[in-house]
């Protein structure tokens, strides 16, 4: 009798799950409370998957052997407190994913911020040294996707708290934890311990062979390696701009203008003048990508050039100018609910959020949290806002109805003030106001660069 899989979740984890279980010779069930995208569904039919959206068939969840649950999903959920009472095993998708990957590696990053631009880094150098390489967790495509449907030898894979919650027998060979700050607290009973013990699971499962590669200026992940009880036995890597620090593994640290990043008899020193991504932020990003690349064995001269040739990447969280201390970003590329969820993630700043536009049956509420804690203005901006206004009535405290373009970026510009950070996300297709998605990205960029940048700089 073929064992039965469930997958909680129809997004990019979920579908990707599906299909690798199917594939595995599962009896396999997707089922999602909100809308699946048409272009999952439209692989889930390819592959003969089962689903269904809009709602749960409890008794087909609750028969299943184990089920694999969407990272946004969380412990409280009605159904997934039925699923744990009745003891049926609950894990992530990069859990059920690494099982199948063979004899590929991983290089996996987490951390309350930096991570997206830390893996997209490490990405671009792999991809540039000509390893076979896939990207996954939060960003790229599906973990478990790439593996049933290629061969890959390394998987560069962007993980947050929520998905390490659900790993238990995975081990990332590469680990790279870049920082720890309060986040996500309402899911860990508002206690910042529970969030960090969360993000030290990076390092669970590793062995002498593997690589852990930490901030060491950040006090929140020092206090844990100090008072936790973990059983560390991978070499350790060390990054600092702050703090002196010294690692027979080796280790990254800065001094004046340049770091020299160190693995074993192997190291790459980084002029970060000559970087397209500036700020102190990203000489740690570009530090951790560093030591990752240099552990799986690239050469010094592609990790140089790969860093010196690296760009934010275009319309995913990418800086469209700061100025009077309000960051603008260009994240056009999220027409779904599941990339804002991860753009509102990574927020660190009170933020005037941008969305809207063509709906295609959005369930926001995975949203409504981040929307709470993180959002001090909405901006609709569509021809159509009622259900954007409607689903976040009492969350958001301040929400601008804009029909036009020109009317959103100024409702947002009015809206922001210093230490803000203007977010365009809009969880919706373009095509009300704009052809797609790259054009509604290079309008807003263009907008800020003309209505912010130059008048202001006059």
């Amino acid at each position: 009798m073929k064992r039965k899989i469930a997958v909680l979740g129809g997004g990019i984890s979920g579908y990707g799950s599906a299909i690798l279980a199917k594939k595995k010779g599962f009896d396999v069930f997707l089922t999602d409370m909100g809308k699946i995208a048409d272009r999952f569904k439209s692989r889930l039919d390819e592959w003969g998957v089962e689903y269904e959206e809009g709602g749960h068939t409890e008794e087909r969840i609750l028969d299943a052997n184990e089920v694999v649950k969407s990272p946004g999903i969380p412990d409280t959920a009605p159904i997934v407190k039925k699923i744990i009472e009745k003891g049926i095993p609950v894990i992530s998708e990069i859990e059920f994913a690494a099982r199948y990957k063979g004899v590929a590696k991983t290089i996996c990053i987490t951390g309350s911020n930096g991570k997206t631009t830390t893996t997209s880094l490490i990405y671009k150098i792999m991809v540039d040294a000509g390893r076979k390489v896939s990207l996954g967790g939060n960003i790229g495509e599906s973990f478990a996707y790439s593996i049933a449907t290629d061969r890959y030898f390394w998987h560069v894979l962007e993980l947050s708290s929520f998905q390490l919650d659900g790993c238990y027998k995975f081990k990332a060979d590469i680990g790279v934890l870049m920082n720890i700050t309060p986040d996500h607290l309402d899911r860990y009973d508002y206690k910042l311990e529970n969030y960090a013990r969360s993000k030290m699971r990076i390092t669970q499962n590793q062995g002498s062979a593997d690589y852990f590669i930490y901030s060491a200026d950040d006090p929140t992940t020092q206090q844990m390696l100090t008072e936790m009880d973990l059983d560390l036995r991978a070499r350790q890597l060390p990054f600092a701009i702050n703090t002196a620090i010294a690692s027979g593994d080796g280790d990254a640290i800065l001094e004046g203008h340049t770091f020299t990043a160190t693995v074993g008899k192997k190291s790459v020193t980084i002029d970060t003048r000559k970087m397209q991504i500036q700020g102190m932020h990203n000489v740690y990003n570009a530090m951790a990508a560093a030591l990752a690349t240099l552990s799986a064995g690239v050469d010094p001269k592609v990790i140089k050039r790969s860093i010196y040739d690296f760009s934010p990447v275009e319309h995913r969280l990418e800086p469209a100018g700061k100025l009077n201390d309000i960051e603008w970003i260009n994240d056009s590329k999220a027409t779904n609910v599941d990339s804002v969820w991860y753009a509102l993630e990574s927020m660190t700043r009170p933020t005037v959020w941008i969305a809207g536009g063509t709906d295609k049956g959005n369930d926001y509420t995975p949203l409504k949290e981040f929307a709470r804690r993180k959002v001090k203005a909405l901006i609709c901006m569509g021809l159509d806002n009622e259900k954007l206004k409607r689903e976040f009535a009492g969350i958001i405290p301040a929400i601008y109805d804009c029909n036009t373009f020109e009317a959103a970026m100024e409702a947002a510009r009015d809206a922001a003030t210093a230490g803000d950070t203007v977010l365009l996300s809009p969880a919706c297709a373009s095509f009300d106001l704009f052809k797609n998605y790259e054009h509604r990205g290079r309008e807003f960029k263009e907008w800020v660069k003309a209505n912010i940048l130059t008048n202001n700089e006059e």
